[in-house]
């Protein structure tokens, strides 16, 4: 009995589905058959009878193809889980010119509004989607829409026959109502290798988005290196080349009184010293925030439980086991936990933080989690703390910086921040040499 229930519940879900099925993919089918309709009944005697028909055909059809696609890629994503990606070109933005005009890319409008209008038509009309999903409109109708039609149109057909008055139409009606009956579970399942094989990203789809996003990588990269280097010769300027000029007076300076003040000498010697020892440290210090020793040598658990020693914070550390990852992808993994750290410590008002160092099947996963107030955006600013926080620095900082650092291994950074906390912040890099 359990059985039965299951089979009649799989075949009503599946005519509701064959039938969503048929209605979603001939759409534009019946838009063409009404403007054939419509045609014919202007009259066959008018010359121009011909006209509306193919403005109702290419209108209803460059209307509808787009929704209709949606509709097909949700309707699959819903049943089946299967993602087709759409692929669409998104616009990029409109720039007020210093003469008043607006310029879209393409072409000057005199106001915002027709900027964005006339963009958002060029890029629809040269998008290879949109060509992609006219070419759909046109096949699915033969092919998912035909087999989701079948059984709606006998049952119909069953209705019909078993109400009709010949008594041969009751049997034919009965054979009717068993085609249903069976094709429901079925009928409307053609309709994911379709949407998969004709909806999906072509190849050179594929690759021109991933050349795309390369280049933006590249550009983020090059901007991060500048910034980075323009830190490393300010704090050299600042820091332990003025040490060294003060270093190199006081010598000079004990040179003339060794003979005349050996006692002055030699306190300036002692104080030459001490800046010698300064100077050194600062240039430790900049050396390890170039690439941490620690990093090199132990590798990446053992600098982030170093990184944490050093943290006014109780910082945790949890890791399954210690491994070793490929030095730039270690680099990136350490500093972007050095700068979640250290927005934790700055801007969360947290007093506890929990590092977590794993590994899954595909790369290396990174958690941070603090106890301050929560409300980090993806902005990169602050909304009340949170480890994400902090001001984006020159475009290179921030949540945007950390992002697009891991983005260069195809890594991602994934927060949750609600407002009152905890805030958690997860960094996974795929990596083949775990």
């Amino acid at each position: 009995m359990r059985q039965l229930g299951s089979w009649g519940a799989r075949v009503a879900v599946g005519f509701l589905r064959a039938c969503a099925v048929a209605v979603v993919t001939l759409l534009i089918p019946a838009v063409w058959a009404a403007a054939v309709a419509l045609g014919v009944l202007w009259g066959p005697a008018n010359p121009w009878s011909w006209l509306l028909p193919v403005v109702l055909v290419g209108t209803g059809t460059l209307a509808l193809a787009r929704p209709v696609c949606r509709a097909v890629r949700f309707l699959v994503e819903r049943w089946t889980g299967t993602v087709v990606p759409p692929g669409y070109r998104e616009p990029g933005p409109v720039t007020r010119m210093s003469t008043g005009y607006w310029w879209n890319g393409h072409s000057y409008e005199r106001s915002r509004r027709d900027a964005v209008l006339d963009q958002a038509w060029r890029t629809w009309w040269g998008d290879p989607a949109t060509w992609r999903d006219l070419r759909f409109t046109g096949t699915a109708p033969f092919t998912a829409g035909l087999a989701a039609a079948v059984p709606p149109v006998a049952l119909a057909a069953a209705v019909l026959g078993l109400t009709g008055p010949s008594p041969l139409s009751r049997p034919v009606g009965a054979l009717f109502a068993a085609l249903a009956v069976a094709s429901a579970p079925y009928a409307w399942r053609l309709l994911e290798p379709v949407a998969v094989r004709s909806l999906g990203p072509s190849r050179a789809m594929l690759l021109a988005e991933r050349v795309d996003e390369l280049t933006a990588q590249r550009a983020d990269v090059t901007v991060a290196q500048a910034a980075e280097i323009r830190r490393i010769e300010r704090d050299l300027h600042d820091g332990a080349q003025a040490g060294l000029v003060a270093l190199g007076l006081s010598l000079a300076t004990a040179e003339k009184l060794m003979e005349s003040d050996p006692a002055r000498a030699r306190a300036l010697m002692r104080s030459a010293r001490a800046g010698a020892a300064g100077s050194l440290a600062e240039l430790r210090d900049l050396v390890r925030g170039i690439n941490p020793p620690v990093l090199t040598e132990r590798g990446l658990v053992d600098a982030v439980r170093a990184l944490a020693l050093n943290s006014p914070l109780d910082v945790t550390v949890t890791a399954d086991r210690r491994f070793r990852l490929e030095p730039p992808i270690e680099s990136a993994v350490y500093f972007g936990v050095a700068e979640l750290l250290t927005n934790a410590t700055k801007h969360a008002g947290a007093s506890r933080v929990r590092i977590t160092v794993g590994h899954s099947e595909t790369g290396v996963v990174v958690e941070v989690e603090d106890d301050g107030r929560g409300g980090a955006v993806a902005g990169g600013v602050v909304a009340g703390g949170g480890v994400t926080g902090g001001v984006v620095a020159g475009g290179a900082g921030g949540l945007a910086g950390l992002r697009r650092r891991l983005a260069v291994f195809d890594g991602t950074l994934e927060i949750s921040s609600p407002d009152g906390g905890p805030t958690r912040a997860t960094m996974m890099v795929p990596c083949e040499s775990l």
